[in-house]
């Protein structure tokens, strides 16, 4: 089920967001174990010895603390931590105006319940969402949309700096042969999710960001989307497990004002029951790269299949403003369920 690309969408006129997401703070100055802990006891009843002693520093200290804080057994809180290593699926887009780059992420983590027409673990997950402002020295060093008592970043800006996403690659090689290798103690590889909170708060530049998530040996593959500060600073980097397959970046010359990546290489066609590229790309090219904003983009994420009952929340941000916003999504019957 595919519609004419939709319009006026943009809160809080449009008629398909729940919400906008809740601010939470996380002064990084703190011990990991207590650095979720006034998030967590505020929202424990939504967040409702396993492998935390083998992820490294300062993840497997964050998980303990927020089991501590919340009450969830320690094993679950670790399983909650690497469900985006084992499915998840996702929309990125990285648009460049006449001037500089927006970015924005439909994120979308999934059993149907055919009784409600929705996806059990979508309903579940979005009370749980929440705006991350991370600090320290009572200075922003990044900020992230989240799941609350989810310590890796799956969407995030580092302020006047660059914007970065991640969506699910799926492969051979998956996320699954990384966890069990994982497990067999062979541990050289980083979870996706963490590289991309090591990113956030440690790379100081939309190049050194590109390298990082370029070369990081990873347990799964994934695909990487950066935006930067300057024209032409927007990429897709297509991750294997052990290396950079590919960068499709941004390009003027070329006429390539945008970069959108779902959940296929972009060199070939997408699965032909989950072509969101196609529509998602009609919708750009019909917005133009003239009125293209955050509102024109929200209006191709609003658009149908972009939006589908899969659709937890939509995340827009502009690095040039250091401005992040979010909005929990519903998707109106008719609806696809992907």
């Amino acid at each position: 089920f595919t519609e004419d690309c939709r319009t006026a969408m943009y809160p809080p006129s449009g008629p398909t967001f729940r919400g906008a997401v809740r601010w939470y703070t996380v002064d990084l100055d703190l011990p990991p174990s207590k650095r979720w802990a006034p998030l967590i006891a505020e929202r424990k009843n939504d967040v409702r010895p396993l492998m935390a002693d083998t992820l490294p520093s300062p993840f497997g200290e964050e998980i303990k603390g927020i089991a501590d804080a919340s009450g969830v057994p320690l094993g679950e809180v670790v399983l909650f931590n690497i469900f985006y290593e084992v499915f998840t699926v996702c929309t990125s887009v990285v648009a460049e105006d006449i001037f500089l780059p927006f970015h924005i992420h439909r994120q979308p983590p999934s059993c149907w319940d055919v009784k409600n027409k929705s996806w059990t673990i979508s309903e579940k997950l979005k009370p749980l969402v929440v705006n991350l402002d991370f600090k320290k020295n009572n200075q922003t060093v990044f900020k992230s949309t989240n799941f609350a008592g989810y310590v890796g970043m799956l969407t995030g800006i580092k302020p006047h700096m660059f914007t970065l996403t991640m969506n699910e690659r799926f492969s051979l090689d998956g996320g699954y042969i990384g966890i069990l290798e994982w497990i067999l103690g062979q541990r050289d590889g980083m979870w996706m999710s963490f590289l991309t909170r090591t990113v956030l708060e440690k790379a100081n530049s939309y190049e050194e960001a590109k390298k990082l998530l370029a070369e990081t040996k990873l347990l799964a593959p994934a695909y990487f989307i950066l935006g930067g500060n300057q024209t032409g600073q927007g990429c897709i980097i297509t991750r294997s497990r052990t290396l950079s397959i590919d960068v499709l970046e941004i390009d003027p010359k070329l006429d390539r004002w945008y970069v959108l990546e779902t959940n296929y290489d972009h060199w070939k066609e997408p699965f032909f029951l989950d072509d969101r590229r196609t529509p998602a790309m009609r919708c750009m090219n019909q917005t133009t790269q003239t009125n293209i904003s955050v509102s024109t983009l929200y209006d191709m994420l609003s658009t149908k299949p972009m939006l589908n009952k899969l659709t937890t929340y939509t995340t827009l941000m502009q690095v040039s403003e250091g401005k992040l916003e979010s909005y929990i999504r519903d998707c109106p019957n008719p609806c696809m369920p992907w």
